[in-house]
Formats: structure tokens, sequence, C-alpha cells
């Protein structure tokens, strides 16, 4: 009997992605009491895909070891996550200064984030990851969805250096500069972060399995190739329920200026909720069997900010104690969660 195809997604968020790690830790936990004592997420799933701070984390939860099993476990990650979040998005005084509130340049400089982008990934290539992903990011010079899939990398013009990887998936307008780089075919492409079409990338990831050989890829007969829906298995989080109320009075005449900030964050609301509706109501076709192997997580904040550059003690504390809160609340589903992951290994 055919196994289903174990999709992990991974919405945007910048330092909101804590709340991620927190929620994965637990499944992590649960599947080393039930399964492995050393289990790791990254050896649970069969096809990652992320977007900005969601795709840093797939590529941390598909770095390789030695023996091209998942290297990291997601409390190493989340520790990772932690301490080079705020060298990341550490912004000067003087940066303050010059550039209040990012009115005139990008928010944060790129620098400290290509500084530990590198030394986290080194030359690590994108074909090396332990199995199939999919990272997404927006090439600007020809205007179109770029998806950067390990699986597709064997190919010199489809592969890159993660840390490359990692710095177009994270290049979100207004925070950080657009990321100019190159495949190891020399190809030169400018990105900016995915999130701007794809910030939950739960349907991407739904698209590109369809295409994926899996047997082979993943040399296991027990897995099929080319899945359909009812193969598939989805696990979708998200990094925290951002719904701020825009009130007319505030946009009665309101010009782009004002509107740059509130129309980010309507446009990423809007996309996860619309890939989730999609998902939903697809998985709700093959009637109450099937129906059970979509999940989408998404925590409330609580009292975290929804800044996504709020790395401040007490907004990592707070985004920790939102994933605790979740935690709290749906044991019985990420319980469930993990053992369908086991049964499907």
């Amino acid at each position: 009997m055919k196994k289903k195809i174990r999709i992990l997604s991974l919405d945007g968020g910048g330092i909101r992605g804590i709340i991620t790690c927190v929620i994965l830790k637990y499944i992590e936990e649960e599947l080393q009491k039930i399964d492995h004592p050393n289990a790791k997420i990254g050896d649970y799933f069969d096809l990652v895909a992320g977007s900005s701070t969601g795709g840093l984390i797939t590529a941390l939860v598909l770095f390789p070891d030695s023996t091209k099993k998942a290297k990291y476990s997601i409390q190493e990650a989340l520790e990772l996550y932690a301490k080079k979040g705020d060298e990341i998005f550490n912004v000067s005084f003087w940066e303050h200064f010059i550039n209040p509130f990012g009115l005139f340049n990008e928010k944060i400089s790129q620098k400290n984030l290509e500084k530990q982008l590198a030394e986290v990934f080194g030359d690590l290539e994108l074909k090396q990851l332990t199995k199939p992903c999919l990272i997404t990011a927006y090439d600007i010079s020809s205007r179109k969805a770029k998806f950067f899939c390990s699986h597709e990398a064997i190919q010199p013009l489809e592969n890159f250096y993660l840390k490359d990887v990692c710095r177009a998936t994270s290049a979100a307008p207004t925070y950080f500069e657009p990321a100019k780089i190159k495949s190891l075919y020399n190809q030169e492409y400018t990105f900016v972060d995915g999130g701007v079409y794809a910030n939950n990338p739960a349907m991407c990831a739904f698209a590109e399995a369809r295409k994926i050989a899996f047997s082979k890829e993943l040399q296991d007969i027990s897995k099929p190739d080319y899945p359909d829906i009812n193969d598939m298995l989805i696990v979708s989080i998200g990094t925290g329920q951002v719904l701020k109320p825009y009130k007319f009075k505030e946009f009665e005449n309101a010009g782009k200026l004002k509107w740059v900030s509130p129309l980010i964050d309507i446009l990423l609301t809007a996309n996860a909720e619309t890939v989730d509706y999609y998902l939903e109501k697809m998985f709700e076709s093959l009637g109450p069997r099937n129906r059970k192997n979509y999940y989408r997580i998404m925590p409330d904040l609580k009292n975290a900010s929804p800044e996504m550059d709020d790395t401040s003690k007490k907004n990592i504390y707070e985004l920790i104690q939102a994933g605790l809160f979740y935690i709290d609340q749906n044991r019985e589903l990420l319980d469930t969660i993990a053992k369908k992951l086991v049964k499907n290994k």
C-alpha cells in the first residue's frame, strides 16, 4: 500500500518565524517519543516549502549531515534563529536618524543578513538538501515567480548556493535591498521576497508535488510518483494571525505613502487566507476521511508584536509564548499530526 506524501509548508513573517519553530519543536518532541529518540523534523516530510522566513527554516531543517540526514533539530534551528535574528534585524541609531521608518531607503542593511547566511550555510548548494524543497522568490527583472527546488538543481542552471537562495527569499521589499545573485551556471538574477505572491506557499507546494516522481527521488517504492491530492498529507504553518482593523476615516483621503504599510499587510494576509480556502475546499471534496489530511496551523499573536523585525527580548519572549499557547490549546491536533507523519514514514 502506498504511503502519503508528507508536505510541510511554512509562511513568511520575519522574526515571527520563531512561532513556527516553537510549534515544530513540539511536533519533533512527539516524534522522538513515538518513533525515535533522535528524530528530526526534516526527516519526516517528503517535501518542504517556504517563503521568506519560512524559506530560511526550510533550508535549516533540510540541511544535511554527513549521512545525508537532517543535521539540525528544531531546537538548534530555534536557537540559531533567535541569535542570528537579533544580529540581522539590528538597526543602529545612526541608520534610524538618516532613514527614519525606512522611508528613504531599505529599513535594514542587507550586510548583516548576508554575513549571517554565509556563516550558517557556507558553500552548501541547493542540490545538497536532504529532501525535495520549494523556496519562493520573485524575479523583478523578468517579472516572474521563481521556485528554488533542490530536486531540479542537478542542472547547474537551477543550482545556487543556499546562502543566496535564502538571501533571495528573504529580500522583503522596504526591509532589505533586492538580492542580486548568480546561479552556479553564472546566470545573474535580481530577486525579492517570495512572499509578494506566495506568503503562504502551500498551494505552490501542492502543485510542485504533482510533478515529482517521489519513489525515485526518495528511493522509496512505498511513495507514489506524481501524487494527486488523495496521496498527500499537508501541514501548513503560519507565523501568527494579524488582523489589524483599518477604519474608513483613516483612509478616506489617504495618499500612496499612507497606504504602503497597510497595503503590504492586507496583501500578505489575504494571500495566505485565499490559499487556505482553496486547499480546505479541495480536501473537503475528498469526503470525511481524506479531508482530515490537510492541517492549517495559524496561531494568535497574543501579546507579540506583528512587526516582522521586532527582535527585542520582550517580543522574542512573547513570540515563544504565543507558540506555547497554541500548543497548549491544540495538543491533541499536533499529536495526531505526529502520528500521521510516523505512519507515512
